[in-house]
């Protein structure tokens, strides 16, 4: 990984081997941004791990991890408004949270340079569904480009300022995770100063979007657009490359796919790459469609593209056949690769294609399948020893809605703690449905970083309707899943600066939650247990919702930790004469550290993996498990 203090050298021309969010990440800094907010989320997660340790170094420069993406979004957007460049950062369904200001925001416009960075995930190699964010671009009239590489994510993002400035409307710059995990030399150009500080301008009958204002803002959006138009027939972002009969309009990273497809097939084509793609330039790929009979639209995810194509010819009678997802060349579900592309232009050009596969594996570097490894939680995770917890003291017939986190693991034997999901924040609102149509015991989880993001709302409509549910907070005290972000819990800022954190316990106190307890996961799991079961059983008495915090470092922060001190609890071992070898330990807690010796079936545990959090002392019914004496 690039190190963050290389993103901040003032050196024009340097060469630096970039994934693409750490060159956007370097692009803020050569746009002149003044502000950057953002919720974490894979696939964009970097851009804020490195803007966090860089923006200390920054002159004029405020970043920061907002409690949400609709904060983020509102933050950044008031900032362009008041008349400097910001960004906003999140992945594809955190625009979904954000999308309440991202539709006012185009009405009401900026004043500044605005981008509203957003990574989407096919494929889902870290989210619960294949958002297409360019329909949010499409739905909420805003200019729209995507990069197909590092290169272009740096000065697409630079450009996008320049086009902000120019519509007086922020634009979104999407990307996607082979796009944002890539890695590739990107060529630093000149730091941009940033303003020390601009004064708000009033204008509410252009920023205040009541009905009045908001029907004269309509018509200026849309006149607006037909200028993004004029834009994007024009802008070098949008090129020819290559010749032939065959004509292919892509966009993003299938660009790539493209070209190798092309070199690798031997076969000759024009492609028309779209760098901006809303609005689409119609006269541009008018022009294209007239001059081929055939045109084949390579992008991943929905036919977008695709239908601007069809709807183009279609108005001006343009006789083509256009090929793509409609007739199942290409899915609207997934990645695309070089080979998909491959595959589906042989269809197309009926050809049985003469690919050497091997031959191509082998320069592409292609590696035999590994063997499957289903994601887990780590070894000695604090999550782990609560839902062990949770579960013994329900005995498994509990509901138990969960949420976006490390600990939507859960879902897998043998703690099989997660019953439905929707989105970050619905353990407690989906609680709340169930309990009011079953009558069930429920008990909801949800981490620290999902409860202030989302989780708010959730408590104070549980306390308001009296719903009788159980929920219990896993408080890692950080953001674990994208990389161990901070969250108003935490006590630590965007700009590394120490501040008094938000108490979870005492926020569910104010917010009118009767119950509230806090409980420690390695302390003991009898006592874990005895408090859910007492907590269960005061819901159903008390007819309300009570909340319990289960507070435990993450595991890589206790490692590190032990790290950077030295200092490491006594290890854990089997007492092979002790073990009955019940296997309790493997079957019901089922640590990744610890594994059934071959010979004796009793079990062992792996010095090298083992966190040393003791929760397996605790559950073994033999007292077999036990830690060395100093």
């Amino acid at each position: 990984m690039t190190k963050p203090k290389e993103l901040l050298e003032d050196k024009v021309g340097k060469k630096s081997l970039l994934l693409a969010n750490e060159a956007i990440a370097r692009g803020v800094l050569e746009a002149g941004v003044r502000l950057v907010a953002l919720y974490p989320g894979t696939p964009s997660s970097e851009i804020g791990n490195n803007l966090t340790f860089m923006a200390p170094n920054i002159p004029n420069f405020y970043f920061e991890f907002s409690a949400n993406e609709k904060v983020a979004l509102e933050v950044a957007g008031a900032a362009a408004v008041a008349g400097v460049r910001s960004m906003m950062v999140c992945k594809g369904p955190g625009l979904n949270v954000a999308a309440d200001p991202f539709f006012s925001l185009t009405y009401i416009g900026v004043r500044a340079g605005m981008v509203i960075v957003v990574a989407d995930d096919p494929s889902m190699w870290s989210s619960q569904n294949e958002n297409d964010s360019r329909y949010y671009a499409l739905m909420g009239n805003m200019p729209m480009v995507e990069p197909a590489d590092p290169a272009e994510a740096k000065s697409m993002l630079i450009e996008a300022y320049e086009i902000s400035e120019k519509l007086e409307l922020p634009v979104l710059l999407r990307t996607t995770t082979r796009v944002n995990h890539t890695r590739a030399p990107v060529e630093f150009g000149k730091i941009r100063e940033r303003p020390t500080t601009v004064e708000f301008e009033k204008d509410p009958f252009r920023f205040v979007p009541i009905p009045s204002v908001a029907r004269k803002r309509h018509p200026i959006l849309l006149e607006t657009m037909r200028k993004a138009m004029e834009v994007s027939e024009t802008t070098s972002l949008n090129f020819t490359y290559g010749e032939g009969d065959l004509g292919i309009i892509t966009s993003g990273v299938s660009y790539n796919y493209v070209l190798e497809a092309l070199e690798s097939m031997e076969l000759s084509a024009e492609v028309l790459k779209l760098g901006m793609t809303h609005p689409v330039p119609e006269g541009k790929i008018g022009e294209f469609l007239k001059h081929h009979k055939r045109v084949v639209i390579v992008e991943e995810l929905e036919p977008f593209l695709e239908t601007h194509a069809r709807r183009i010819a279609q108005v001006n009678k343009i006789s083509v056949e256009i090929l793509g997802k409609e007739q199942g060349y290409f899915s609207r579900a997934f990645e695309y690769s070089p080979r998909i592309v491959i595959t589906a232009l042989s269809r197309i050009i009926n050809r049985n294609t003469s690919i050497n596969w091997e031959k191509i594996d082998k320069k592409t570097g292609k590696l035999p399948d590994l063997p499957p490894r289903p994601p887990l939680l780590c070894a000695g995770c604090p999550h782990r020893a609560t839902y062990y917890a949770i579960r013994t003291a329900t005995r498994g017939k509990a509901i138990y809605p969960s949420d976006i986190g490390c600990y939507t693991l859960s879902i897998a034997p043998p703690l099989e703690t997660a019953d439905i999901l929707f989105d970050m924040g619905s353990s407690i609102t989906t609680a709340c449905g169930i309990v009011r149509v079953t009558g069930q015991d429920v008990v909801a989880t949800i981490g620290d970083s999902t409860f202030f993001a989302s989780g708010l709302p959730g408590i104070a409509n549980a306390v308001y309707n009296s719903h009788p549910i159980s929920l219990v907070v896993l408080d890692n005290r950080t953001t674990a899943m994208t990389g161990h972000q901070p969250h108003p819990g935490t006590g630590v800022t965007g700009m590394q600066e120490q501040v008094t954190p938000l108490d979870i316990a005492e926020v569910c106190k104010g917010l009118g939650v009767k119950y509230v307890k806090t409980i420690q996961p390695f302390d003991s799991m009898a006592t874990m247990v005895a408090e859910v079961r007492e907590m269960v059983t005061w819901v159903r008495e008390n007819q309300a919702p009570a909340v319990m915090v289960s507070i435990e470092p993450c595991a890589l922060l206790t490692a590190a930790e032990r790290q950077r001190s030295g200092e490491y609890p006594s290890k854990y071992y089997v007492d092979e004469e002790t073990c009955t070898a019940c296997k309790r330990c493997l079957n019901r807690l089922s640590c990744p550290a610890m594994y059934q010796d071959p010979e004796t079936e009793k079990a062992v545990i792996d010095e090298t993996l083992c966190n040393l959090c003791g929760t397996c002392v605790s559950v073994c019914p033999q007292g077999a498990i036990k830690q060395e004496e100093v």
